[in-house]
């Protein structure tokens, strides 16, 4: 089974690092979040991964096209102009990496890749900068059970800000709780499972998955949500980048 991971978008509010490199690759603890979620995938025996890429999409070409030597010792003789091999600690992957245009919106770019995927009976679909702790086995489980098109995972977020409850008609505090999760309602976190039929929705390079494809399958009644209760972290922000890293830094990763 394959692993689709969205990354070719600007990373527009990260500019401090997304001006020289695609987003995925940012590092969390040193490495790409790329290399991260596929080696969180990798724990669920999904070694074959698809790689939407766009801006900057070099980057994350080189990176591959090095990956055996940055995961390796290596003894370089200038003399004799050879390279030799120590201790090579390479990941069983089978890459592809797909330019899917700079300005092609999210759906696009999955439709981009339809040949790659027209004869699997399903597919895992992430964004390349969102780390979780969703079980991959128990969504895939889910989604075979509901018969949708397509499952996405949701979860409910954790508030930015603590809470504040006051003493009823008194301007004293009655609680105060830092950062509670939200249980109102429940949001995207971006790891689905989808079926090629999915192809079918998608016309044009300019579609967006999240705004048109997700929406008209919905109203459809074709797109099942697998609640998650665990960790879920995007990085949208310097933020959010320093959170990760604190969490590795901790070792208080969840998704390690």
């Amino acid at each position: 089974m394959k692993s689709v991971i969205l990354a070719g978008g600007l990373g527009t509010r990260l500019t401090e690092e997304t001006s020289l490199k695609p987003k995925p690759m940012v590092n969390i603890g040193g490495k790409p979040i790329l290399n991260h979620i596929m080696k969180y995938y990798s724990k669920f025996g999904i070694t074959e991964f698809i790689i939407l890429s766009g801006y900057k999409s070099y980057v994350i070409k080189e990176y591959f096209a090095n990956y055996f030597i940055h995961m390796s010792d290596v003894t370089f003789d200038l003399k004799e102009n050879s390279i030799e091999i120590h201790n090579s600690f390479s990941e069983p992957w089978k890459v592809t990496v797909v330019d899917t245009g700079l300005n092609t919106n999210t759906a696009g770019r999955i439709k981009r890749v339809e040949q790659y995927l027209k004869n699997e009976d399903s597919f895992h679909l992430t964004y390349g900068d969102g780390l979780s702790d969703v079980d991959i086995d128990k969504l895939f489980k889910f989604h075979k059970s509901q018969g949708n098109p397509l499952t996405m995972t949701v979860t409910r977020p954790n508030g930015r800000f603590g809470t504040v409850y006051f003493q009823d008609n008194t301007n004293n505090l009655g609680n105060f709780q830092e950062k509670p999760q939200e249980t109102s309602h429940w949001i995207n976190s971006g790891f689905f499972v989808v079926n090629p039929v999915i192809f079918d929705y998608i016309k044009k390079d300019s579609d967006s998955f999240e705004k048109d494809i997700l929406p008209k399958l919905v109203s459809n009644s074709l797109v099942a949500g697998y609640k998650h209760y665990g960790f879920f972290q995007p990085m949208d922000t310097l933020r959010d980048k320093n959170l990760l890293n604190s969490l590795i830094k901790n070792n208080k990763a969840p998704w390690l």
